[in-house]
Order: structure tokens, then sequence, then C-alpha cells
């Protein structure tokens, strides 16, 4: 039995509704929980606009979409980077995005 249940690309469905904002790219239902998934360059002017998206994201869950959000995992957010990896360990920026619950990883992995 597969415990990939579903996907959704938050991004191409709400585009004609917030065409100007940072939206956020994915969420995929996994063993009876929803993770969210953003493809985004991982480079220190990048942090900004990932963060945008992860608010932008929070937001639509909690006013657009409050029965995907009560399926979220516990730790349901990740930053999936596209190409290289340039953020320095111990800049604002890395601290930004800890205190967000969220940093970039070269690929996805859910637990099995």
């Amino acid at each position: 039995m597969s415990k990939c249940e579903g996907s959704l690309d938050i991004d191409a469905c709400t585009l004609a509704i917030y065409p100007t904002q940072n939206r956020w790219d994915y969420a995929l239902s996994y063993d009876s929980k929803v993770y969210f998934v953003e493809v985004h360059s991982a480079e220190t002017g990048e942090v900004s606009t990932v963060l945008r998206k992860l608010q932008w994201l929070k937001d639509w869950l909690s006013q657009k979409a409050p029965e995907i959000n009560k399926l979220k995992a516990d730790a349901p957010y990740f930053w999936i980077q596209s190409g290289r990896f340039s953020i320095l360990k111990n800049s604002a920026q890395a601290k930004q995005i800890a205190q967000a619950g969220i940093r970039p990883i070269p690929k996805l992995s859910l637990p099995r």
C-alpha cells in the first residue's frame, strides 16, 4: 500500500487569484499528513522571498484552506534547494529561516 496519497500544485491553482504575490509551490499528502514543499534557489538573497512565500502559505491555509491546514504534519514545511546552497551559517538570513522553522535541503525524504 502506498503512503503517497496525492499532491496539489498550489502555485498553479492560486495564480489567477494572487498573480503578484509570492505563492508557495506544492502540498503533498503522505501517510495521512500534508507536507508543503517549496522548490527555490537557496541563496542569501532569496531568503526573504521564501519567507514571504511561507507567510503567504500560512495565511492562505488559515483563511482559504482550513481543511488542508488541519491535516498538516508536525514539521510540515520544506524548502528544496534548486541548485547550490549559498547561505552563510551564522548570517542573519540563516537565523531568520531557523526561527521560521524551515531550512533548505537538497532532497525531500519523508518517513517510511
